[in-house]
């Protein structure tokens, strides 16, 4: 399951895209399939790293035209030098972040003049819900430590020299399984209504039907769980 459209990155041939946050790599998967280009990802969590890192060898096809490396690093504090990355993506991580003004300078930072980058982080209305339902959602450790509002996290953006230039809704058939879990927090495990629920998101990523690609394109606006923006480094 991927947040982040690639088709709005235009990827071109030898480029460097960095994930920060990769977590188990989904997006670093879809980016080194996706194109010619070396993939970068990383995270604060080495377990994931280490997960990430067993599936690519999994699936590596010993293609010697492009990378995927995968690392440890703290998203306030990068390990890269200035104008190393043509794409950078950072997705449902910020949120995580109690300075995440100072990994987005950071972001910026790396990001070539004319490089692209994409964030996203879970929408408002979705996340509010999630707060007011559970107590025990909004104190999970590592949990989320703010709920973003859309022009907050844009003009964060915008203050760093970097141009707006789309914004689109993903997952809303997702939020209500969040829901569901914060409302039935203490027996989710065994909740059949969520074991239920989650059985058909996996039929739906797996077989994608027409009729609920129309019921999520529908219901983005409203319920969308994230929030998707994507912005372009000015050339200097």
């Amino acid at each position: 399951m991927q947040t982040i459209n690639f088709d709005n990155f235009n990827f071109e041939p030898k480029k460097k895209f960095l994930d920060l946050g990769c977590g188990q790599g989904r997006h670093c998967f879809g980016a080194y399939m996706s194109a010619n280009i070396d993939v970068f990802g990383f995270d604060m969590s080495l377990s994931d790293i280490k997960v990430a890192e067993k599936n690519f060898d999994e699936f590596d096809e010993n293609n010697n035209s492009k990378l995927c490396k995968f690392g440890v690093a703290n998203a306030t504090k990068l390990p890269f030098a200035d104008e190393t990355f043509d794409y950078i993506i950072c997705s449902e991580v910020l949120e995580h972040i109690l300075d995440y003004q100072e990994a987005l300078k950071e972001i910026s930072r790396v990001l070539k003049p004319n490089g692209k980058m994409a964030v996203s982080v879970p929408k408002f209305f979705p996340e509010w819900i999630c707060w007011k339902l559970s107590i025990d959602y909004q104190n999970t450790p590592g949990g989320h430590v703010r709920i973003f509002k859309y022009k907050e996290l844009k003009n964060s953006i915008l203050s760093l020299g970097l141009k707006f230039k789309k914004r689109h809704w993903a997952h809303a058939l997702h939020s209500p399984y969040w829901w569901l879990q914060c409302l039935m927090w203490k027996s989710k495990e065994s909740s059949k209504i969520i074991n239920l629920y989650h059985r058909f998101l996996v039929w739906d990523m797996m077989k994608k039907p027409l009729i609920t690609k129309i019921l999520e394109f529908v219901l983005q606006p409203l319920i969308g769980k994230s929030v998707v923006l994507y912005f372009e480094k000015t050339d200097k």
